[in-house]
C-alpha cells in the first residue's frame, strides 16, 4: 500500500543541494557523462558530503503531528543518473534522513516530475 501524502508537505529539492557532489560535478563539466558516473558508482558506498541544503532537510524532515507522524516528505528531483540516485539513498540512509522518493532524469528536465511527485515546493 502506497504512503498517504494526505496533510503532508512535499518538498522536491536537487540532491546537489542535499549532499556535496562538487568534485564529482567538476569531473562531469570536465569529462563526459560515463566519467561522472564511473566516478559514482566506485564512491558508491562512501557516503556524500553533507550539501548546502542538508541541515533544513534534516529539520523539516523533523516535523512531526501530535502522535510523531511525519508531517513532510523529501523528495529527491534531480538531474542526475541512477547510479548516482543510488550514491543519494545510501547517504541519506548513511546520515539517518528518511527519504524514501527521488526522480533522477540524467539530464532530461526535472519540473515534469513535480505534479505527479505531488510536490509544493521545489528547491
Amino acid at each position: 500500500m502506497a504512503a498517504s501524502l494526505e496533510d503532508k508537505l512535499v518538498v522536491a529539492i536537487s540532491s546537489r543541494a542535499v549532499f556535496d557532489f562538487e568534485e564529482e560535478n567538476r569531473v562531469f563539466e570536465a569529462a563526459d557523462d560515463r566519467a561522472y558516473m564511473r566516478l559514482q558508482l566506485e564512491r558508491i558506498e562512501e557516503p556524500a558530503r553533507p550539501g548546502v541544503a542538508f541541515s533544513l532537510v534534516r529539520k523539516l524532515l523533523a516535523f512531526g503531528d501530535a502522535h510523531g507522524r511525519p508531517r513532510v516528505e523529501v523528495v529527491i528531483l534531480s538531474r542526475n543518473d541512477p547510479v548516482s540516485g543510488m550514491r543519494v539513498f545510501r547517504s541519506a540512509r548513511h546520515y539517518g534522513l528518511p527519504v524514501q522518493r527521488g526522480v533522477f532524469t540524467r539530464g532530461e528536465p526535472p519540473w515534469r516530475y513535480l505534479r505527479p511527485l505531488a510536490a509544493n515546493l521545489f528547491l
